[in-house]
């Protein structure tokens, strides 16, 4: 029977983790703020294509070092922030033939973990949903809820069409892919550009970032210098991936995104991983980026600001 251990178990890691368990894995998990309800009750999950159900998990732990055997996959959904060294989190739990599997928002992000298990298999994995954690051990599955998974840097492998077809199973659609680096990117368009713009006077959903043509326009510009970052980065994206994101951004209701939420609920931010990174990419290929160069510096003072109140 496959073992998985999913660390930084919050709202995507017990979703998905729900979904493994439903097809007969022993899924495992590290949650910190959640342990004791967890330990005792498991999850709480309200979905509306999954059905509302309870996961209990295999084991609870409340920190990696307590996994007595290395897990088959270890899948790692924290968030990527400045100063945590997520190598040495998971250290403990990686055996010899444990694959590790990211979860993660932002672009390169896998080079850290890659550097630090040469000898292990790495999938990167881009999740496509809308959920969020309610109160402690209670997530609410609001919408879609899909995974493109890759091996890391390109390629395709046995373990991750294992892992898709374990997904599939649990009623998680999730999709092989050739590049994920490339893939990254395509969700970097996105998140780069909604992300921070959600942060910026207050916290603004998505209905009012689309809200009038100004807007729009603005947006639509964000995105072309995260396109042309990509290219030069050699990731070019497709021509109508713009356009494709707003309509698809306009035509379902508003939500905040994840950045908005941790700003608003102080938490930290991911702007490193999700616009700095970006940003520095442009640095890096002599892309000019104006727009996201000034979102940039603008998330900076918000996040700083943030912190100061805490």
């Amino acid at each position: 029977m496959t073992s998985i251990l999913i660390v930084g178990a919050g709202a995507v890691g017990a979703l998905f983790g729900s979904a493994l368990a439903r097809h007969g894995a022993l899924v495992s998990v590290v949650c910190r703020s959640d342990f004791d309800i967890v330990q005792r009750e498991g999850y709480d999950i309200v979905s509306p294509s999954l059905g509302n159900h309870r996961f209990r998990p295999h084991a609870v732990h409340r920190d990696v070092s307590e996994c007595k055997a290395p897990p088959d996959y270890l899948v790692l959904t924290v968030k990527v922030l400045p100063g945590a060294d997520r190598a040495e989190l998971i250290r403990p739990a990686v055996g010899p033939k444990t694959v590790i599997v990211l979860i993660e928002n932002g672009v390169d992000i896998e080079a850290e973990i890659a550097a630090s298990f040469p000898g292990n298999e790495i999938l990167s994995g881009l999740a496509i949903v809308g959920v969020g954690r309610t109160a402690a051990g209670k997530i609410h599955h609001q919408s879609m809820g899909s995974l493109n998974l890759g091996r890391y840097p390109s390629g395709n492998s046995p373990a991750a069409d294992r892992l898709a077809a374990a997904f599939e199973a649990g009623g998680i659609g999730c999709k092989v892919i050739d590049n994920v680096v490339t893939a990254r990117w395509q969700k970097a368009v996105w998140n780069a550009t909604f992300n921070s713009i959600s942060i910026m006077g207050g916290v603004l959903d998505t209905a009012t970032i689309l809200g009038t043509q100004e807007s729009r326009a603005f947006v639509r510009a964000a995105m072309e210098e995260v396109c042309a970052t990509a290219a030069a980065a050699g990731h070019p994206q497709h021509p109508k991936l713009i356009d494709q994101y707003i309509a698809g951004t306009l035509s379902i209701p508003a939500y905040k995104t994840s950045m908005a939420l941790d700003y608003e609920n102080g938490r930290p931010m991911e702007i490193e991983a999700i616009l700095g990174n970006t940003v520095r990419a442009a640095r890096k290929h002599g892309v000019v980026t104006p727009i996201l160069d000034a979102l940039y510096a603008l998330a900076k003072m918000i996040e700083a600001k943030s912190s100061a109140r805490q």
